[in-house]
């Protein structure tokens, strides 16, 4: 193999000649972590190295050595961290280096320092920003973080920024980097060139899962005058039909009292063991029998039709929540029977 620079040669080519010094057996196990069209790539580009000088190892495998040992700081303390660490033992140019080049080539998930910090201080800083800035800033944490800050933001700001996280598609990343570099002034620019995607649906749901009941009804209750069609589908994904197991008996009890027996057959015909477990624990013995029995002569379904069945089904539950008849379980304590 000519002789290149080792900043000339590409991640593929770098990786080979890693796996080469490493040996068949190291390699092999390096193999069941990859997919198979990386295992092809980095299979063809193997087969074209014909020498490798053992200083070019050393080289390959020290910078190795020095990004693995970046990326275990990472995880203890954070990028800052890793960059204070690495600066003490490599000096500041090649610390700085390989941190670029691993936030570069992992994509770390910007906003990692705020995941590791409490809630209360990330709340200080940013209850007084544009509610974009916090959607977007809240779209990257955890969600129990994020639920937290949400239901101590004033009343009507929650719902904006409970908006403005659903309809969240891509970020530029110049703007995130300029928001985190705001939230954390000494860390090192950690956002890669492509647009990241954060937010949606999935976002918010995750997030008002982890408020208390007040906070959720007040964020739903106005969603529903600003965009009902998103306060609709944000509920319909709050709650699905598997989610039955976490309601207490009497709860169970009146769902099946409520919902039409067709659906009920329909949904339990796919349920899993457990979500059939805990419903028949609350029926009596006769009707377990009538269902298990009516269910076996039902023959083969739809899945749409099992879908629509279970959708029907957490309609009522939700109508039974909102009437105050039984209580599904949020963040918070405000849910608690006494």
């Amino acid at each position: 193999m000519a002789r290149k620079d080792n900043n000339a040669l590409t991640g593929k080519q770098k990786a080979a000649i890693l796996l080469i010094s490493l040996g068949p057996e190291v390699s092999a196990s390096v193999y069941k972590h990859l997919s198979e069209e990386e295992i092809e790539r980095l299979t063809l580009e193997i087969s074209g190295v014909r020498k490798v000088e053992a200083e070019k190892k050393e080289e390959i495998i020290e910078e190795f050595h020095d990004i693995a040992m970046a990326q275990e700081f990472i995880s203890q303390g954070g990028i800052a961290y890793a960059k204070e660490v690495l600066e003490k033992a490599l000096g500041s140019e090649k610390a700085t280096s390989i941190i670029h080049r691993l936030t570069s080539s992992l994509q770390v998930k910007p906003f990692d320092f705020a995941r590791k910090a409490d809630p209360s201080q990330i709340l200080n800083f940013i209850q007084n920003e544009h509610p974009q800035t916090i959607a977007l800033i809240l779209s990257y944490l955890e969600p129990a973080q994020s639920g937290q800050i949400l239901s101590e933001l004033p009343q009507e700001l929650q719902a904006d920024v409970a908006r403005r996280i659903a309809v969240m598609d891509r970020t530029a990343p110049e703007i995130i980097n300029e928001v985190e570099q705001i939230l954390e002034r000494k860390l090192s620019s950690t956002v890669t060139q492509d647009f990241t995607q954060t937010g949606g649906i999935e976002a918010v749901v995750e997030v008002l899962n982890g408020v208390d009941r007040t906070t959720e009804r007040t964020i739903l209750d106005s969603l529903e005058i600003q965009d009902p069609v998103l306060a609709e589908e944000i509920k319909k994904r709050m709650f699905v039909f598997e989610d039955i197991v976490t309601l207490d008996n009497r709860a169970i009890q009146r769902v099946i009292r409520d919902v039409e027996n067709e659906d009920l057959m329909l949904s339990l015909k796919v349920a899993s063991e457990e979500v059939r477990d805990v419903v028949y624990k609350n029926m009596s013995k006769r009707m377990v029998d009538t269902f298990k029995e009516e269910m076996e002569f039902m023959g083969p379904v739809r899945l749409r039709d099992v879908e629509e069945a279970q959708s029907r089904i957490v309609g009522v539950i939700r109508r039974l929540e909102e009437a105050g008849e039984i209580v599904i379980a949020r963040g918070g304590g405000d849910d608690i029977i006494v």
